[in-house]
Parts: structure tokens; sequence; C-alpha cells
């Protein structure tokens, strides 16, 4: 079959563009389609909110060549506090105790989507068209074609493998048929940015109430990014808030650790919920990130756990002429099963015990949250699940002790 591309990536978003970079230089012609113009702010690469990118994420980043650009604006986070609000019990991650100088990083989505940018448009092999939406795709055993929507030059592209990064609702999943499993928690996720009077530097705030969990992240100086869980009835009661109503509910969720809430951003939301692809790929077509598995915010998993889906794409294509051959998609099933089980698991656990969807009585809870502070073992494993250690791949060259430590 004579293809237009070897690889056909259909999403521009930050996974989408996260395995462009990292299949650049492959030898293999790679394209990537994406609805919007890049740099736009509708492009999802440019939104507003921000995401806590777990250590093991910040190196596969510097490998792909992106973290140079990002770095300035990452802001470390050295320390998480979780607390469970009306009941005893706390859990601390230190990154001092786990041999680490951060956790993690938090990065605005635009920056992460203005450092990806350069790397594509420099990128060996690799095509960005945009905007171009797809209409609907054949495949048979040798390649995909795929049709175009709306007068764009070329109306149908052919390739060898077509990945999906298009999102939770993945029109291209759904074509070809791959059956999905969800979990509608009736919870909407309010986001803004948050100033504060009392600097804790690198301090990341999870609080579990009876509405959800409630995170508040360090973007450096005073700010914070704000994820507030709320029951979806309950959702536009607090949006319609002024702004010192808004501080002030926030600060009776909360607490005062952070001292007084002074001002806070632009207000946003979105509905929460599981959403899980029950087989990772169906003939030459193959999923990754919140086409794969969309998760509650909860523990900040959801964009780590899609660029480990990249990592091992990535690594399954290494060596093989037909990118699209079963035993490629195969070996990428291999890779993510346990690593995806695990996390999903973890984080509907987390969701129903912590937000009032368990029977669970709060003093276990608290139980639980002094038994993951208190036994080193426990706290050990939590810490490396939240670097995102514990599923990432290894490098083809193992980071020297320095790098592991920046």
């Amino acid at each position: 079959m004579n293809v237009d591309y070897d690889i056909l990536i259909v999403g521009g978003g930050m996974v989408g563009a996260s395995l462009g970079a990292a299949l650049a230089g492959s030898g293999r012609r790679v394209g990537i389609l994406e609805a919007r113009p890049y740099g736009t702010p509708g492009q999802p690469s440019y939104d507003d909110r921000s995401t806590a990118l777990a250590l093991g994420s910040r190196h596969l980043l510097d490998r792909l060549g992106v973290w140079p650009a990002l770095s300035a604006e990452a802001a470390p986070i050295t320390h998480i506090h979780v607390s469970d609000r009306g009941h005893f019990g706390v859990a601390h991650i230190d990154a001092a105790e786990q041999g680490v100088r951060a956790l993690g990083y938090v990065v605005p989505n635009r920056a992460l989507g203005a450092a990806l940018l350069p790397v594509l448009e420099q990128a060996a092999g690799v095509e960005l068209i945009a905007p171009a939406e797809v209409a609907d795709i054949e495949q048979d055993d040798d390649g995909v074609v795929v049709r175009l929507a709306g007068g764009v030059p070329f109306e149908r592209l052919r390739a060898r493998l077509v990945v999906a990064a298009d999102g939770t609702g993945s029109p291209i999943r759904e074509q070809v048929g791959i059956p999905v499993e969800t979990r509608a928690y009736g919870q909407s996720a309010l986001i803004a940015n948050v100033s504060v009077t009392r600097l804790q530097a690198g301090v990341a705030y999870e609080r579990f109430t009876d509405e959800g969990p409630l995170a508040m992240l360090p973007m450096g100086g005073d700010r914070y990014s704000l994820v507030w869980t709320h029951r979806e009835a309950d959702l536009p009661a607090t949006l319609a808030l002024g702004d010192a109503e808004f501080l002030a509910a926030l600060q009776q969720r909360f607490g005062w650790r952070l001292g007084r809430l002074k001002a806070v951003g632009r207000r946003a939301s979105y509905p929460l919920g599981l959403t899980r692809a029950l087989e990772t790929s169906y003939g030459r077509v193959v999923l990754v990130g919140n086409a794969l598995h969309t998760l509650h915010p909860v523990a900040g998993q959801g964009f780590n756990l899609a660029l480990r889906d990249v990592e091992a794409l990535a690594r399954a294509l290494e060596g093989i002429d037909d990118p699209g051959e079963p035993a490629v998609l195969a070996q990428y099933r291999r890779l993510r099963e346990g690593d995806m089980r695990t996390v999903v698991s973890l984080t509907d656990a987390m969701v129903r015990l912590f937000s009032g969807l368990s029977p669970l009585p709060g003093a276990l809870r608290s139980l639980g949250l002094v038994a993951a502070d208190c036994l080193p073992d426990l706290n050990r494993l939590l810490a490396r699940q939240h670097m995102g250690l514990y599923g990432a791949i290894a490098p083809t060259r193992p980071p020297a002790f320095a790098e592991f430590r920046a």
C-alpha cells in the first residue's frame, strides 16, 4: 500500500504533540492532525489550566528536548500535604526524604504548548496539519485511509498506523468500535488561580471534603492553581458568587494553612468521571491519553499516565518496519496494562473513599492517612507513585543520579 504517512496522529494537544516529539528523527513520516490552528486560545495545548507534572514526566520531557524551554515557568513541588476535612490524620510526602529535589512540577498548559510547538516545527519527519478534522476512516490489513472534513486541499490521507489522541469522546475510538467503561461521579471540577498571603514555597495541598477533593498547587510566588471538586448540583451557585464571596467560601472549605486567600482569577469548570477503553487498539488504530483513559484529577495522575502511553508506544515502535503490525500493538498493550490498571484503580478508589461516595467511616480514612505518614515503606510507595516512577518505561540511557535529583 502506498502511504502518505507511516504514522498519523489525530489530535495535536499536549499528548499528541508529545508523541510527535517522541517520534521525531525516527526515520518515519509522521503527521499530526489538529482541529484548531496551533497557538490559538482554543487549541488544547493553550488553555487556561495548569498541569502537575510528575518527576518521571519531567525526565521524559527533558529527553524530548521540551524541558529547557519549559523549566522557567515550572514551579517545583517539594512537599505534598494530604488531609481529610473534619477528621484527624494528615499525610506528608517530602522530596528530601525521597532523595530528590522535587516530587514534580506545576506548569501552565499554555507554557507546555508553547514549549512543544518549536520542537515539533523543527522535528525531522514530522508535519503539522492544522486546522483539519477527520470525517471518517477505513482500514484494512495494510493500512488506514483517513478522510478529512471541510474543503482542505487533500481530502484523503493514507497511513500504516493511526494514533487516536483525540480526547475523552474520541471520535476515532467510536468509529472503530472500541468499547469503553464509564463511571459518573456526579461531580465537576472548578478551576482558577488564587493568590494567598502566607507563602509556603513548593507545598502542594490535597484536602478531601464531603463534596470531593480540593487541591491547591504552587505556581510560584503567591499564586496557587485551584482544583475544587463540587457536586454537580452545587456548582452553579459557586460559579455565580462574586470574588469576595467565592474566596470566603473557599477559605471555609480549605482552611488557613496559606493564610488569607486574597484574589482569584477567571473561573472555569468541567465535569468529572471515569472513562476507560477496554482495548488499547483495534486493527491499525491505537489509543493514547484521554482516548484510552480519562481520570478524576485527584492526585494529578491523568497527563502523567498519558505521557507514559507516549513513552511506551515510542518504545514499542523502535526497530520495527511496519508501525501498524500486530506485534507492535501487542507490545504496547503489555507495556501499558499493569500501570493503567493500577493508576485507574487507585484514582477511582481515592475518589470513592474520600468523597462521600463510599460508606467507609471517616475514622478509618483518617487511620489510613496516619499509616501513610508513619509507615516508611507505605510512604515511599505512595511517593514513587506520585512521582510517576512505578509505571515509567526505563530509558535507553538511564538518568544519572544528578539528573534524577534535578
